[in-house]
């Protein structure tokens, strides 16, 4: 039992330590510069780009131990399209506009997505190593390219609706207190956005100007 226990606790583990960060540390402080929507949607389209130059190049070479590297950079590739989404989608719910930010998601999506392809069509010797990674890549491009193509008032809605219906099974699953306490730093929140900003001092009061 006791060896069983260590055995789970070590695949725990090592399942644990092989998580990657899907960007570069220089990547991650980028990001964490760009907090608005257009222009962060356009570094992850370049992350994306630079992804796919990496894969094609990776495939030219065929260097020894090269399929691990391009499965890894597939992988990271796939989730970069779906950060994309995803600030895509927070954006349209909070009613950020994101018009050029979507053009630009289906315009580079089709030329990603044709470059994928081009690397499947390839056919490389080592390509059963990480078929699945580059199949999951192409479609998740495909879906992404489609997504940007839709109505953006249509996926607003649906963002929005989405976001209401997670919070309500949150707030189900907690605690009455947990509840009110939630609801009153919100209100505290929005009664500090309405409160307009002063300089004066507490309980200083201004003279009328004759």
């Amino acid at each position: 039992m006791l060896f069983r226990l260590l055995v789970a606790t070590l695949l725990l583990t090592s399942a644990v330590l092989a998580e990657r960060d899907f960007l570069t540390a220089a990547e991650v402080d980028q990001i964490r510069l760009i907090q608005e929507p257009n222009q962060r949607i356009q570094l992850y389209l370049s992350y994306a780009k630079l992804r796919v130059t990496q894969i094609s190049q990776a495939v030219a070479q065929t260097k020894p131990g090269g399929s691990k590297f391009i499965h890894d950079l597939l992988e990271d590739y796939t989730k970069i399209i779906e950060a994309i989404d995803t600030v895509s989608d927070d954006a349209l719910r909070r009613k950020v506009e994101i018009v050029a930010a979507t053009k630009a998601i289906a315009d580079t999506n089709k030329e990603l997505a044709s470059g994928l392809e081009k690397v499947r069509a390839s056919a490389p010797k080592d390509l059963a190593r990480y078929q699945f990674a580059l199949d999951q890549a192409i479609d998740a491009t495909r879906d992404s390219a489609e997504l940007a193509s839709e109505d953006l008032s249509k996926r607003s809605a649906e963002a929005i609706s989405r976001a209401e219906r997670e919070l309500k099974e949150r707030q189900a699953s907690m605690k009455p207190e947990e509840v009110e306490a939630k609801q009153q730093v919100a209100k505290k929140e929005e009664d500090t956005k309405r409160k307009a900003p002063t300089l004066r001092r507490k309980g200083e009061v201004v003279k009328e100007q004759k």
